[in-house]
């Protein structure tokens, strides 16, 4: 998968697709599975208990309707731009820079988010290896992939695609014949909440506190937008979408279901993922393994991928003006690289691997929230992007108003848990630089160059 986002000014009409809209759905399903799935929900389980199922029913309610409105305005003006071309659209030169500079920075945190999670899933065979030096393997590793071009990159990413759902799958069904009694083991199931304080042991603030959890899991969504441009009739990309949703709320729900009610609310931690701990207690010494290994393939290819796209998106914000012109420049003898719009990358990749050096305790939770929240940043300008944009009947607009309520909910629920509040302000940072350097090209620049249309 490939998350070339261009902004506004570049954006240019779709050819003709070549996607039918159950292939969007499935490259969808495989693209949106990573370890903010396979590791960040055991972060989300701590938090709340067996109620997690809740928070990823309420988080695919709103993705879905994010998803929703971004395909309706890409069937109604198709633009590879998508929501950084539609927010250019609806608010002016200002939103479209901040929705690119905002993704931009989101994806420089899924990638420390990702690398952290791969190196503390690799701790699981090498315990006493530092957290740092799997991450700064990992990223030279990336970087590597990005150097020689691999022009099967797509292929590789199909396979990878269908080792992260092959990999749920397989938890699914040996959970259900252990619980069937088909494997032996010892293990005792705490079984089904029977009461409101067995599925919110945490109470409502846990519960709460989890969305952003649940929401990071089916992030990536706005990515799959960008790719209803390829469909042969742009009009089945809300089909595409809630099939696509449909599916991975099943996957998710019955997985974490089976995990919750296999192992008590105290067992998981954020540093193993909650399938290895419900199938802890069975004679399956090759599960973790074979897990374990599957996760981590997913995340590096999740990871390389956000770093072929970031480098990517900046090219297209230098040659939009929206960025410092140098890194727009591409060294012809090494297939076109971008190399400064690689180096600034690798510069948010070097700055994730010092802070895991630094903080390797709660690492992964600061990076992960604040990275959840950027994109729940972006997905709150669809929102109001398309409410300027469509003409949105009664109906349209109470789904709209739904959905940005539920993208607040997840973020003000940051808040409320000592162990990832760090991560919202660290957000607040990162959107407050944007917003500054914003103001200062709107006074300087776009103001003297007479307009802010797209």
């Amino acid at each position: 998968m490939d998350f070339f986002l261009p902004s506004g000014n570049s954006s240019k009409e779709s050819e003709s697709g070549d996607l039918k809209w159950w292939q969007l759905s499935l490259i969808g399903v495989g693209c949106t599975i990573g370890t903010g799935f396979f590791l960040g929900s055991a972060i989300g389980i701590k938090i709340t208990g067996p109620s997690i199922v809740f928070s990823f029913i309420f988080a695919a309610i709103g993705t879905y309707i994010v998803y929703n409105l971004l395909a309706k305005m890409t069937a109604e003006d198709p633009q590879e731009g998508s929501f950084c071309y539609y927010a250019n659209k609806a608010y002016g030169k200002w939103a479209g820079f901040s929705c690119g500079w905002n993704y931009w920075c989101s994806n420089i945190l899924i990638m420390g988010s990702q690398l952290t999670a791969l190196s503390i899933l690799t701790r699981f065979w090498f315990p006493h290896v530092p957290l740092w030096s799997f991450a700064a393997g990992y990223a030279i590793l990336s970087i590597i992939v990005v150097l020689t071009g691999n022009k099967g990159f797509d292929k590789v990413e199909d396979l990878f695609a269908v080792i992260k759902t092959a990999a749920i799958i397989m938890f699914i069904i040996l959970a259900s014949a252990a619980l069937a009694g088909v494997i032996d083991g010892d293990a005792k199931h705490p079984g089904f909440p029977g009461s409101a304080h067995d599925w919110f042991p945490e109470g409502f603030k846990g519960f709460w506190s989890s969305l952003i959890y649940a929401f990071y899991a089916y992030g990536g969504i706005e990515v799959i937008g960008l790719m209803a441009t390829r469909l042969k009739k742009k009009e089945d990309a809300p089909k595409a979408g809630i099939i696509m949703l449909i599916v991975l709320a099943i996957i998710y729900v019955i997985s974490l279901g089976l995990a919750v009610y296999m192992a008590s609310h105290g067992a998981f931690n954020e540093k193993e993922s909650p399938f290895v701990t419900a199938m802890d207690k069975y004679n399956l010494d090759f599960f973790p393994h074979v897990f374990n290994a599957a996760i981590i393939i997913a995340g590096f290819s999740t990871m390389t991928a956000s770093l072929f796209g970031v480098t990517a998106l900046l090219v297209t914000l230098a040659n939009d003006g929206d960025a410092p012109a140098v890194f727009s420049k591409k060294i012809k003898k090494w297939k076109d690289l971008p190399l400064p719009s690689l180096g600034l990358a690798t510069a948010g990749l070097i700055a994730s691997i010092v802070t895991a050096l630094l903080l390797p305790g709660k690492i992964y939770e600061y990076i992960t929230t604040a990275a959840g929240i950027l994109i729940l940043f972006n997905w709150s300008f669809i929102i109001i992007s398309a409410l300027r944009i469509l003409e949105n009947k009664l109906l349209g607009k109470i789904i709209a108003t739904a959905g940005l309520l539920l993208i607040l909910a997840a973020i003000s629920g940051t808040l409320l848990e000592k162990s990832i509040r760090l991560g919202f302000f660290v957000s607040l940072i990162f959107v407050a630089l944007i917003a500054t350097v914003a103001l200062i090209m709107q006074k300087k620049v776009w103001k003297k160059e007479g307009g802010s249309s797209c």
